[in-house]
């Protein structure tokens, strides 16, 4: 089978960003873990998402990654291909953005492509090439205190044409009032001068719509989710894709509930204060520190999420902590072993309270969704329906549970304050 599109996400959450933004639209969406390595039954699928590890990896093993994926992709016969990154542009002055893009247009023979970040609907906006969160620059938004990728200038031209040699051009919003035609003039005329990137302005779903519209032909798009949403309209149009009746059923939620929460961006703060503000003893703090010192701290949290498991109580367990606390334990431990220590602590308990009868489970962060789905074996995702904007619930099955595990992955910054709790009543 043939696919519509085909999309590599440089994390976890943000592949399922992606492909919730994809059934919205109206597309038939599979989210894989990692490049397949066997054959994957594409029947009734319009779009699958290849949820890579890259974002704040060695830019190698980032290109390297992300070709495999394309080569992948490409087998499966994708019309268009789209490289996912977060609304919020994480990467470094090294990368992993500007590098990976380069090495897509290169393998697809492709001159140019478009960098459209924007998720109007999440608050991430870009003006005149400055990328906004809400009502605050991007350097100013809480980005600029990012464990692993600190976002430090909201100039996106600035900041990618530090990651590239190509030169990088702007679409900017006065382009994109004119319409999709002028914009793909514009596109065209700016490649003719050698721009190979194009950051572009969006302030509202109108823009995406039009940048949709201007670049459905291009074999490369790279963006955020929102750029997603705004496609499959486009494919309707060039007679790719049928309208599809509940692209995004799911089969019945069972089990116990349990939320397991790594990300120490504003947005996961505030939720979990909210949860434990309903739920004074329902949750359980990890800290790196006392991971370190062995095993003891975590099997107290397991002992305690059995006990509020036993009685159906509401359960989280958090490492999510405010900038300070995380940088004096990282100041003792270093950034990549505090990570590790709690990414390992939390993927551990997913699949220990799995086995103990856990089916509906949700997960904030990156980088601990990524562990929680690589340990519990997890290759594939089908995508259903939204619970927040950028984050759908999802099932996959496990040999240890009948019924598929119901699983949502929260990028850190995603959801409104109630998310740990309304997820819950959503799904029900």
């Amino acid at each position: 089978m043939t696919i519509v599109l085909g999309a590599i996400a440089d994390d976890f959450t943000g592949a399922t960003d992606l492909a919730n933004n994809l059934v919205r639209g109206g597309m038939r969406c599979l989210q894989v873990i990692g490049v397949p390595q066997q054959e994957i039954d594409l029947t009734d699928i319009d779009a699958v998402v290849v949820a890579l590890k890259s974002r704040s990896c060695t830019v190698d093993e980032a290109v390297a990654d992300s070709l495999a994926a394309l080569e992948w992709l490409r087998q499966q016969e994708a019309r268009q291909l789209f490289f996912k990154y977060c609304s919020t542009f994480d990467s470094t002055d090294q990368g992993n953005i500007g590098p990976v893009t380069d090495a897509l247009l290169e393998a697809l023979g492709a001159h140019q492509t478009v960098m459209v970040p924007a998720f109007p609907i999440n608050g991430r906006t870009v003006y005149q090439g400055h990328l906004f969160v809400g009502d605050r620059l991007l350097n100013d938004s809480g980005m600029q205190h990012h464990p692993l990728t600190p976002m430090q200038d909201a100039d996106l031209v600035r900041v990618l044409s530090r990651q590239t040699p190509h030169p990088v051009g702007l679409a900017n919003r006065a382009i994109l009032a004119k319409g999709a035609e002028a914009t793909r003039a514009h596109l065209l005329s700016l490649a003719e001068h050698g721009m190979r990137h194009v950051i572009c302005d969006s302030l509202n779903e109108q823009d995406l719509d039009v940048l949709a519209d201007a670049t459905v032909l291009m074999p490369l798009v790279t963006g955020g989710s929102g750029l997603g949403q705004a496609l499959p309209a486009q494919y309707r149009a060039q007679g790719w894709l049928e309208r599809i009746t509940e692209p995004g059923r799911l089969s019945p939620a069972s089990g116990g509930a349990l939320v397991l929460s790594g990300s120490c961006s504003r947005a996961t703060l505030a939720q979990v204060a909210d949860f434990l503000a309903k739920h004074p003893d329902g949750g359980f703090a990890l800290d790196p520190l006392s991971l370190s010192e062995g095993d003891k701290q975590w099997e107290q949290a397991l002992a305690f999420a059995l006990e509020r498991l036993s009685s159906n109580a509401p359960v989280l367990i958090y490492a999510s902590a405010d900038p300070e606390r995380v940088k004096a334990a990282q100041a003792e431990l270093g950034v990549e072993r505090a990570g590790h220590l709690v990414e390992e602590a939390l993927s551990q308990l997913a699949v220990t309270l799995v086995n103990e009868g856990v089916g509906r489970l949700l997960v904030a962060g990156g980088e601990t969704s990524g562990a929680v789905v690589s340990a519990l074996g997890i290759t594939t995702l089908r995508i259903g329906e939204q619970i927040d904007p950028g984050v759908p619930w999802t099932q996959a099955p496990l040999a240890v549970r009948e019924a598929p595990l119901s699983l949502a992955l929260k990028s850190g910054n995603f959801g409104g304050v109630d998310f740990f709790t309304r997820a819950f009543e959503v799904l029900a």
